[in-house]
């Protein structure tokens, strides 16, 4: 993670040179995944998130900006209509830590109290690293989910790469200040946001009996498990996707090449 992060703030600070604005930010809003819990259903918010940012201004068009973003999101197959999530009865919450490095493009000429224009559509993309870990309730407690190995995997790293991209509109409301409203997606390089990916393990083979129970959750309600080995637990993707979407308010720092 350290590594990363270090790469994303140099790559950052050699942009800075070509630069004639400043602008910091903050940004809330919703969180929202789609994997294993979650297939079908892009726009499924089940948590909240927030940030801030510090970006640079190449020009009236173009942009790079560093941000952190917290997010929290949920699934449980006990509020799915599909029938055979039910019966399988998983369930989770991650917190994510996010730290990106976005390049932005607006479609029109866009600098606030310099640009004819006070709005503007625009899309972004570029790369991040998010932290992450799966935890679930059980019998009252709540458990992180990486260390019992629930599909008898060696436990999954705790951070993955992700890239995001994404739209929104800013609007130039007041002297220099900017409002935003974005909606950006994720796609992380593991399948383990929610501790679900692949098929059921051999319970024999698991490291302890809350690994066991974590593992298949099929039965808690009938007493029936129905999570025998090498059958499929997941939905076999590789990859899990999340989303943030909200609002965000930001103030431009303008030196006096901007004007010209």
């Amino acid at each position: 993670m350290s590594k990363s992060l270090a790469v994303i703030l140099l790559i950052f600070i050699s942009y800075n040179s070509q630069a004639q604005a400043w602008e910091l930010g903050a940004f809330g809003g919703g969180a929202g995944y789609m994997g294993d819990l979650n297939p079908n259903n892009p726009l499924k918010i089940s948590g909240i998130s927030a940030g801030g940012f510090i970006k640079r201004d190449f020009d009236r068009y173009s942009s790079i900006k560093l941000g952190y973003t917290y997010g929290v999101i949920r699934g449980a197959d006990s509020t799915s209509g599909n029938q055979q999530f039910r019966n399988r009865n998983l369930s989770f919450t991650t917190q994510l830590s996010e730290v990106s490095l976005t390049g932005e493009f607006n479609f029109m000429e866009y600098m606030p109290s310099v640009s004819h224009n006070i709005y503007t559509p625009y899309i972004f993309a570029g790369v991040g690293i998010v932290n992450y870990n799966p935890q679930a309730k059980y019998m009252g407690q709540t458990y992180d989910l990486r260390q019992f190995q629930t599909e008898g995997e060696a436990p999954y790293p705790n951070s993955a790469i992700a890239v995001p991209f994404g739209a929104g509109v800013k609007y130039n409301f007041a002297g220099r200040l900017s409002l935003s409203a974005e909606l950006g997606y994720r796609v992380a390089y593991t399948d383990y946001l929610d501790d679900v990916s692949g098929l059921y393990p051999d319970k024999s083979t698991l490291p302890n009996a809350i690994s066991v129970a974590l593992s298949d959750r099929s039965g808690e309600k009938t007493g029936v498990y129905t999570g025998a080995a090498d059958t499929q637990r997941g939905d076999l993707r590789p990859r899990d996707t999340y989303l943030f979407i909200g609002f965000s308010i930001s103030y431009t720092f303008i030196n006096q090449k901007c004007y010209y």
